[in-house]
């Protein structure tokens, strides 16, 4: 196996490349001239979650600002048909930023510096793309606000550290044994953590912690909550920095739900929160353990659409192998106020920290579709005053199904067909992906679904080629 490398990210803390604030369209052309950008990466996407971009040089710049810089829709994943495919980039300017990438790593260029932004997706006309992901997160943020709400969350991002062959092919070999909490040297994977940390501080990240996690070779990198939209942007970005900082490193990193059999998935736990009028909603000192009204209904939105939303959430044909009983992942539709066996927990923590956490979530989920069925399941809660179940206290994976059957706890559905099937029968979130996303998704995932069980798997003919 290929031995780990080391990069010292720490080098471009110097230059002070995190902005702070929104630049104005001249503002971020006189920094690019400042700092000797020569190249600019327009970064979107698609609908399935693999970010996207088309670069353009200095030249560009101007047009690119003003969203200008057209490209191929027909060939993204989603997007639209062949004979409609010219798209806009429009960009972000609070996403602008400089890559924080030291001079010897992939993507470097002795000619200058690269920066990125994070772009909408308009039609040919200069009207918002139905189909752009961002673009439906935005909507429901729109919705949510028109009611006095905004949704605020942060996620807890898994990863798998894997080693590469001396070709450089990813490999499901981990460098280390450690497991959670662990410390070097059982961890091996420190450096390459703390220089994602270094280069993800360097884009104006506030990393709150990082640590390994549960299973060997797994990590995880927190960084501070913000609103749905900036948080979905952070997200997108922190998969694209991991994976490259990793790379530099001569790791393989994968966001992938369950790459190992036997040991837990990568999941992705998001904190979420209603505040109205800079105030968390979800707080009442007078409220049973500090819960408020609108926090119960939220999780009683998020029960009811649970099992659609989990299509969502878990996309993935693997995702639903972290959804299985004995590894720490939720499998049935219940909530707690401390419990972590549940499909929602409340942590301990009130006033303005007062949260819920959805734990079913895996990294390989587009954060902005996802935040957004959450959002429109949780708004459902609350606008029609849906009461959850009775918070469980006891282990619902120790539960008999006499009992579960009791307390009327349903399971999430077993698989990505099951999940697909559910999440088309559901309005709400049906209505929040809107039509185009609605369609293009399921169809993708439908595909998926059908090779996937059309494929002969090494487990069948271990289990059936010689004994048949």
């Amino acid at each position: 196996m290929a031995a780990t490398t080391t990069k010292d990210y720490s080098q471009t803390l110097d230059t002070c490349y995190a902005i702070t604030g929104t630049m104005t369209r001249d503002e971020i052309l006189e920094h690019m001239r400042q700092n000797d950008v020569r190249f600019l990466r327009l970064q979107f996407m698609d609908i399935t979650g693999n970010n996207k971009n088309v670069e353009v040089p200095s030249s560009q710049f101007e047009k690119a600002l003003d969203g200008e810089i057209m490209f191929d829709g027909s060939s993204i994943e989603g997007f639209t048909r062949i004979e409609e495919s010219d798209m806009l980039l429009h960009p972000a300017y609070e996403s602008y930023r400089i890559d924080p990438w030291p001079n010897d790593g992939i993507g470097w260029t002795d000619h200058g510096k690269v920066a990125h932004m994070i772009c909408d997706v308009y039609n040919s006309n200069g009207t918002p793309f139905n189909g752009c992901p961002r673009g439906t997160l935005k909507r429901l943020i729109a919705e949510a606000s028109e009611l006095g709400y905004e949704m605020n969350c942060g996620p807890e991002a898994e990863f798998f550290l894997f080693l590469r062959t001396e070709e450089g092919d990813a490999t499901t070999e981990t460098h280390d044994a450690a497991g959670y909490f662990d410390l070097a040297p059982m961890d091996l994977g420190e450096a390459c953590r703390r220089e994602i940390v270094i280069a993800l501080e360097n884009l104006g990240f506030e990393i709150e912690a990082a640590h390994h996690e549960v299973a060997p070779g797994q990590h995880e990198i927190d960084f501070k909550y913000g609103d749905a939209l900036t948080t979905a942007d952070r997200l997108a970005t922190f998969r694209w920095v991991v994976r490259k900082v990793a790379r530099d490193m001569g790791l393989h990193a994968t966001f992938m739900p369950k790459p190992i059999f036997g040991q837990n998935g990568s999941g992705m736990h998001v904190h979420q929160s209603l505040f109205k009028d800079g105030k968390n909603s979800f707080y009442d000192e007078n409220g049973d353990d500090g819960i408020s009204d609108n926090m119960r209904w939220y999780v009683g939105g998020l029960l009811k659409h649970a099992r659609g939303l989990v299509a969502v959430t878990n996309p993935t044909v693997n995702s639903f192998k972290r959804l299985v009983p004995g590894y720490e992942a939720p499998t049935h539709l219940a909530w707690s106020k401390r419990n972590r066996s549940p499909l929602i927990r409340v942590p301990d923590r009130r006033g303005i920290g007062t949260r819920l956490e959805l734990r079913m979530p895996d990294p390989s989920c587009n954060p902005y579709l996802a935040f957004a069925c959450m959002l429109a399941a949780g708004l459902d809660g609350v606008k029609n005053k849906i009461e959850p179940p009775e918070a469980v206290t006891s282990n619902v994976y120790k539960m008999s199904e006499r009992e579960r059957k009791r307390l009327k706890i349903k399971s999430l559905p077993a698989d990505l067909g099951e999940a697909i099937t559910v999440l088309e029968k559901d309005n709400v979130l049906s209505e929040a992906l809107g039509e185009h996303v609605l369609n293009q998704f399921v169809a993708a995932k439908k595909q998926e679904w059908g090779e996937y069980i059309a494929a002969v798997h090494p487990w069948e003919l271990d289990r059936y080629l010689e004994t048949m």
